[in-house]
C-alpha cells in the first residue's frame, strides 16, 4: 500500500508538518510506503482557466503539477495537512486543488475511467484560533476534491489553538493521534 502525504504549509517543522511526519509515521509503522509532497517547495502555478483540459483532460499550463497527476491518482491513501488561514487551507494547497480541474474534466466532462480501487483519504488541518466554524469550508474543499480523485474521506484530526512553530509538541494527544491516524487509515479496507 502507497500513502501519498500532501504538507500544505510553508513553515517547515511547524505544527502541520509535524503532525503530517507523524501520521506517515503511524501509515509506515502499518506497512505501508510513504511519500510526502511539500506543496511550498514546489512550482505551482495557480489555474488560469483555459479550459484546454476540457478537451484532453490535461492542464495546458506546464510546472511541476505535471509530476503529481498520476501520483495523486495511484496513491491507495492519501493524507492532506494544512494549517488554517483565514478559515480555509493555505493558499499553496489551494492553489495545487485548483490545477486538479483537469482531474474533474477527465471524469465528469470527458467521462475517462478513474482508479476503481478502494482509495482512502484522511484531512489534518490546525488552526490558532478556537472558533466553532473554522475548519468547516476547508472540510468542504478536501471532501469535493477527494471526490474527485475517488478516494473517501474517512477520517481527520483537526486541532483549534495551536499558533506558535513546533508549539503541536505540549499538545497532550496530537502526536499520537496523528500516528494513530496514519495507522488505522493503511488498516481499514
Amino acid at each position: 500500500m502507497h500513502v501519498l502525504g500532501i504538507m500544505g504549509s510553508p513553515r517547515i517543522q511547524g505544527n502541520t508538518d509535524l503532525l503530517i511526519d507523524e501520521a506517515l509515521n503511524g501509515a509506515r509503522s502499518a506497512g505501508a510506503t510513504v511519500e510526502k509532497i511539500v506543496v511550498n517547495s514546489l512550482r505551482i502555478a495557480p489555474c488560469a482557466e483555459y479550459y484546454g483540459c476540457l478537451r484532453d483532460g490535461k492542464c495546458v499550463i506546464h510546472d511541476d503539477m505535471d509530476t503529481l497527476y498520476d501520483r495523486l491518482l495511484t496513491a491507495d491513501r492519501i493524507i492532506i495537512a494544512s494549517p488554517m488561514f483565514f478559515y480555509g487551507i493555505s493558499a499553496q494547497l489551494k492553489g495545487l486543488i485548483d490545477r486538479c480541474q483537469a482531474l474533474w474534466a477527465r471524469k465528469y466532462i470527458l467521462k475517462q475511467e478513474m482508479p476503481d480501487t478502494v482509495r482512502k483519504g484522511a484531512f489534518i488541518a490546525v488552526g490558532a484560533t478556537r472558533g466553532d466554524k473554522l475548519f468547516d469550508g476547508s472540510i468542504l474543499t478536501i471532501r469535493f476534491f477527494f471526490k474527485c480523485l475517488g478516494v473517501a474521506y474517512a477520517d481527520e484530526l483537526l486541532i483549534r489553538g495551536v499558533d506558535k512553530k513546533g508549539e503541536i509538541k505540549d499538545h497532550p494527544t496530537a502526536l499520537a493521534d496523528a500516528f494513530n491516524l496514519g495507522k488505522k487509515l493503511v488498516a481499514e479496507k
